[in-house]
């Protein structure tokens, strides 16, 4: 992996921020996401009758899911510094949203930036720009992930 000591602490600091309320920030990047890129909810068969925003922030169902994301995110973030445990967080993800879920890879991306946006919205762009690699480290990875699964 190549993020610093200083980087790795930096990025855990800037998530801690973001992570202490999961399921409102993870509900919000879903929201956002579905509402800015309305072709990804296609991925969700119960989230498609969904169309206004604040139907989507009340649903269980996008609320559980955006705290899921965050969760497989807040495991990642703990391993910055192991790259081996970090793959194995990452790698079982990415397999099985490129075979099972057939989920497109970009949408790795638009949730990542998402995520970025909202922090820099909430703490500042010190803090966006904290988490940066960590996001770049993640979509790099998961590509590649979908690579060797012929993606």
């Amino acid at each position: 992996m190549s993020l610093s000591e200083a980087e790795v602490q930096s990025a855990r600091g800037a998530w801690e921020k973001i992570y202490v309320d999961a399921e409102d920030n993870g509900t919000a990047v879903l929201v956002r996401m579905f509402t800015e890129h309305p072709d990804t909810k296609s991925y969700f068969a119960h989230f498609k009758g969904m169309d206004s925003a604040e139907e989507m922030k009340q649903s269980d169902q996008v609320r559980g899911h955006g705290k899921k994301v965050f969760g497989a995110i807040n495991d990642m973030v703990q391993h910055l510094d192991n790259s081996e445990a970090f793959l194995g967080i990452v790698t079982p993800l990415g397999k099985k949203h490129a075979t099972q879920l057939k989920i497109d890879p970009k949408n790795f991306r638009i949730i990542c930036d998402i995520i970025l946006q909202l922090m820099e919205e909430k703490f500042g762009g010190d803090c966006k720009a904290s988490f940066e690699k960590v996001t770049n480290e993640i979509c790099t990875h998961l590509n590649n992930i979908y690579k060797e699964e012929g993606w």
